[in-house]
């Protein structure tokens, strides 16, 4: 895996193989016009001794001022190609990841941390970006570098060449040798960054709670424990490199010394001449910094293929819920429901969430779920939604298995207000009208009203305007609950789900939004979901969950009669109002 992470990016160079051409292409040119400039050097040194005119002088300074614009102009366009190049691969990369990102299942983000796919997102692209520009242009550099000026220095003197190669030999093995240990803790290092991000993100969500319980202290304690432990694994790649670039240093110093030794031996014997041993120091010169370089291209690929790695694990993850292969060509529903037998097992949990459910909900009626907690009551219409995979052939939708409606369609034909209320951190208008295209003031108004948020809305300053915050801080409870409600009416649903949906409003209020949901009701089917009999005993049909199985159903008159579980729970919520009034 860590071997093939980076050939992930072959179809982003692909498609932009013409620039990476011209960028390679100026990379070629440069070295080119680099590597002119000892051989000019050559001859100003051997003509001085045998006597140089000024003019010729003059027409050699000409020369290497050209040289060196010319060199210039190819240098900007490598860099402007090939770091271009890299921020355009990482435009399209970053968009490929949060659009996979969207397209994974629930289940998915209730088992990875936030901290840890921001830490993806973010630090672990740009190591990927850093191999897509300066270390691809890095690498060519270095490889062209050293096929220019070895084929000059073989030129100049083959016998010198493979002398001050020599030290250069230990220098392959050393970075081959440092570049898998370099490896192994920037992988380290880049695992402990995201444990950094999931806790600094847990804290800051979570703020409210951990100032109520005074536990400030003791976070910043364990947060300074975690930053400590990204010190330690830092320092530990710091120290690699503190041997590395050094270890370096010296085998090109070594390369050097033979160098002097063996070529000024040579200028006396008269093999040589000074201009040749010059132009050779000058073109081993050109060597030493695509050798310093590649062990840092070597880092840069290292710690992008480990990052690519990271990115290639949530890239790799397949939606656990997709259209199936023989989906219907359907549009609008219906909205009649049928449960089947149905059975549900959340992933690696130990005991099924529901059992042998057996239901038939009409299109157009309203049917409550109660229960007491953990019953299994959220988990029924999550299933409906098709959040969850749903084991085939037991859930139909308008006598369609719910496999064969397309995704899109299904969703949009629901309207789901979850059991906790999100709420995104923008205005009022762009919270409510999150699921409609192009709604209108006239629509919001109507959703409102029918939500009970409407003379909330009215008394802000900026109404439809005003900034919720994040997670609609700036609200309450029940108006944050009110305000998803409207946003679910709005899309117009065919289904409408209503999961715990008002248990933050009051009981006044409650009936309110209940009663001008009637007519909004008329031929749509609701599924609502309560722990208070008050919310559910105007339904059509009532079913009582326990333990993930349905015990009673009926209406509210015939439920009561039964004086079974639903009974007890009436009675409960009954006492527990007197109660609270005296």
């Amino acid at each position: 895996m860590r071997r093939n992470s980076l050939s992930r990016l072959l179809p982003y160079a692909r498609k932009y193989r013409g620039k990476i051409a011209v960028g390679l292409a100026c990379v070629f040119l440069t070295n080119l016009t680099a590597a002119v400039a000892p051989w000019i050097l050559k001859y100003v040194i051997d003509g001085l001794q045998s006597g140089f005119d000024g003019g010729t002088l003059a027409l050699f300074a000409g020369l290497i001022i050209g040289r060196s614009l010319v060199e210039g102009l190819f240098r900007f366009g490598m860099r402007y190609q090939l770091i271009g190049l890299s921020r355009d691969i990482e435009y399209e990369l970053r968009n490929d990841f949060f659009r996979h990102l969207q397209s994974l299942s629930p289940s998915f983000f209730e088992r990875t941390h936030t901290g840890d796919l921001m830490s993806r997102a973010t630090n672990d692209l740009n190591a990927v970006r850093m191999v897509l520009g300066p270390g691809i242009m890095y690498a060519a550099n270095a490889v062209l570098s050293w096929v220019i000026a070895t084929a000059l220095l073989v030129k100049i003197h083959a016998e010198l060449t493979l002398l001050a190669f020599v030290p250069l030999i230990l220098v392959a093995v050393s970075v081959k040798k440092f570049g898998q240990e370099i490896h192994i803790r920037f992988e380290k290092i880049q695992e402990q960054f995201a444990e950094i991000s999931a806790k600094v993100q847990e804290n800051l969500s979570g703020i409210r709670v951990i100032k109520a319980f005074a536990r400030e202290e003791a976070e910043v304690e364990m947060f300074r424990k975690l930053n400590r432990e990204y010190i330690r694994r830092s320092l530990s790649l710091i120290k690699l490199w503190g041997v590395f670039y050094p270890l370096l240093t010296l085998l090109l110093g070594l390369s050097s010394v033979a160098l002097i030794w063996f070529g000024g031996r040579e200028v006396v014997r008269g093999h040589l001449t000074l201009g040749e041993l010059v132009a050779f120091m000058a073109y081993m010169g050109m060597l030493a910094w695509p050798t310093m370089a590649l062990g840092w291209v070597v880092n840069l690929f290292q710690r992008g293929s480990a990052s690519m790695a990271r990115i290639n694990q949530i890239l790799d993850q397949v939606p656990e819920v997709q259209d199936d292969a023989r989906v219907v060509p359907l549009q609008i529903l219906q909205g009649s429901l049928s449960f089947r037998g149905l059975r549900f097992t959340y992933p690696g949990a130990s005991r099924p969430a529901l059992c042998d459910i057996t239901l038939e909900v009409p299109a157009g009626k309203t049917v409550a779920v109660v229960g007491p907690t953990g019953s299994g009551k959220s988990t029924l219409v999550k299933l409906v939604c098709r959040l969850y995979q749903v084991p085939e052939g037991m859930l139909y939708v308008d006598g369609h298995e719910i496999h064969r409606i397309p995704l899109a369609v299904l969703r949009r034909n629901v309207g789901y207000v979850a059991q906790e209320t999100f709420l995104f951190s923008d205005t009022l208008r762009e919270n409510i009208a999150f699921g409609t295209e192009g709604a209108t003031t006239h629509d919001l108004q109507r959703a409102t009203a029918l939500s009970h948020i409407h003379g909330d809305v009215r008394d802000f300053p900026r109404q439809y305007e005003t900034f919720v915050g994040e997670r609609g801080i700036t609200l309450s409870g029940g108006q944050k609950q009110r305000t998803a409600i409207a946003r679910a009416l709005l899309v117009d649903p065919r289904i409408l789900i209503l999961d715990d949906a008002l248990s933050s409003v009051d009981t006044e209020t409650e009936e309110r939004i209940l009663r001008q949901l009637k007519e909004f009701l008329k031929d749509r089917t609701c599924l609502i979901v309560s722990h208070r009999i008050s919310t559910v005993k105007g339904a059509d049909w009532i079913v009582v969950l326990d333990e993930g199985r349905i015990v009673e159903e009926g209406t509210h008159e015939k439920l009561m009669a039964l004086e079974g579980l639903y009974a007890d729970l009436h009675y409960k919520q009954l006492l527990e109002e007197e109660l609270a009034v005296s």
